[in-house]
């Protein structure tokens, strides 16, 4: 009976299932850790300032040197007398002495240039035939189809070479004209060049030439043509009475500067590739703008014609350290005077002595360490870092009582150096440059040598700062 009962208890045990212990997903984790890694660095790359840098080459800048700039002449405008039909027997460009007939004027209007009816025909000689070959090809060598307007004042040009060479017939046979015409005799009244043009730059010197005189769309060149009727009065025409003449052409301050030291530069005139010396002369315009005065004492007739004219400067191209114009800052500094530095060795780096007070009121000194980052041969004061003093702080000499007083501020151009880990700025020296690069010198004692590393953008940083690699 008891071993029944408890069979029957032991029927009434109902056993409970084992729970298996969950399982670790390595491969969950392992991606979990991973992304909780990159998000961190995300995070921490969104936040850093980046310092991108730029390692210093040597190079060279192409710098334009093509100017447009204004012909200023000797210029005599001569009026006409009396109103009526003009005959010229002198050529456009050619050189006349004082009393030769430059032309006459019909104020009867019977002088008809080409009246084969009153005259036998005109020929060419070979010298006259040269004449018109050597225009010909000067205009079509000078030729710009930007400037189309040129076509009429060569059209112009030629037919007053025709009307010359017919005129010198006209006038062996001028006596045959009635009585009662009336023709009006005018001589040059001095040597030079003669043109037939005007076009109100006459008796302007360079030193009256403003910014807007270069603007070509404002320009009104008025040609004189012949067996027209020129009213009295009017400008007949010119006579450049020297070989001198001038070309003004805008610049940028330093490079005029530069060259105005060099006392001459070489010119290329774009229109037929003539090279020419020029004396140079950096002049200031009324508009406060700056103007290179280029003198010549040779070729005025090669370009008499011509008002405006593009030349090309010859220079020398310019090497040294090409930095990105992006890299370049300006910082201020302290000048302070030799005596009151201390050299101690440290390259960069000088010691001056400080005035300072103790906590009981006494007054005492104190050496502080100050980077140096240029010196002015001229002034003989240094640029001191302005971080580690303040205007007013009393400077002691070395060697004697003599004080001085920090207080004199200027500042210099330069770049931030980053070879040691933080921003280091070192002065540059700016030979040329363009809208993206400068081209500064190499060698200088506080500047950069090829293959330091410099701060891209020197915007982004602050002086002193930790640069992270």
């Amino acid at each position: 009976m008891a071993d029944r009962a408890n069979r029957g208890k032991q029927n009434n045990v109902i056993q409970l299932e084992r729970k298996a212990p969950p399982r670790i997903n390595i491969g969950l984790v392992i991606f979990g850790f991973v992304f909780i890694q990159m998000l961190i660095y995300l995070i921490t790359f969104l936040n850093t300032n980046h310092v991108e840098r730029h390692e210093v080459r040597e190079g060279s800048l192409m710098v334009s040197n093509v100017y447009t700039g204004i012909a200023l002449r000797e210029e005599m405008v001569v009026t006409n007398p009396s109103a009526g039909y003009v005959n010229f027997y002198i050529y456009d460009g050619e050189r006349t002495a004082v009393g030769d007939l430059v032309y006459t004027v019909d104020e009867t209007g019977r002088l008809e240039v080409g009246n084969s009816g009153q005259f036998e025909e005109s020929k060419l000689s070979d010298q006259e035939l040269r004449e018109f070959r050597s225009e010909i090809i000067s205009y079509m060598h000078g030729f710009d189809d930007k400037s189309f307007d040129t076509v009429y004042d060569f059209k112009r040009q030629l037919k007053n070479t025709v009307a010359k060479i017919s005129n010198a017939n006209l006038l062996n046979n001028i006596e045959e004209l009635s009585t009662n015409d009336v023709i009006n005799y005018c001589y040059a009244p001095q040597t030079g060049i003669v043109s037939y043009w005007t076009d109100g730059y006459e008796g302007t010197s360079p030193a009256d030439l403003t910014e807007k005189d270069f603007e070509k769309k404002d320009y009104d060149k008025k040609q004189i043509v012949a067996d027209e009727v020129v009213e009295k009065e009017a400008p007949i025409y010119k006579i450049c009475t020297s070989e001198i003449w001038h070309l003004v052409i805008p610049i940028e301050e330093e490079r005029g500067k530069a060259l105005e030291e060099d006392g001459y530069v070489k010119v290329r005139f774009q229109k037929n590739q003539y090279e020419s010396w020029g004396a140079t002369k950096l002049i200031y315009g009324t508009d406060g703008k700056t103007y290179l005065d280029l003198e010549f004492n040779n070729s005025m007739v090669t370009f008499a014609a011509d008002r405006f004219l593009d030349v090309q400067l010859i220079l020398e191209e310019e090497t040294g350290l090409k930095i990105p114009l992006t890299a370049i800052v300006e910082k201020e500094f302290f000048l302070l005077e030799e005596p009151y530095l201390i050299d101690e060795g440290q390259k960069g780096k000088r010691t001056v002595i400080r005035q300072c007070y103790l906590e009981d009121g006494t007054i005492s000194t104190e050496r502080l360490s100050v980077g140096v980052y240029s010196h002015d041969e001229t002034t003989g004061k240094y640029y001191v870092d302005a971080t580690l003093l303040n205007t007013g702080d009393i400077l002691h000499q070395l060697d004697n009582q003599t004080t001085d007083v920090v207080r004199e501020r200027a500042t210099l151009i330069g770049v931030y150096n980053i070879n040691k880990g933080y921003a280091d700025f070192r002065e540059i020296s700016i030979l040329y440059q363009n809208e993206e690069y400068a081209i500064v010198k190499s060698g200088t004692e506080y500047g950069l040598k090829v293959y330091d590393y410099i701060v891209l953008n020197a915007d982004s940083v602050k002086d002193q700062q930790f640069i992270n690699k």
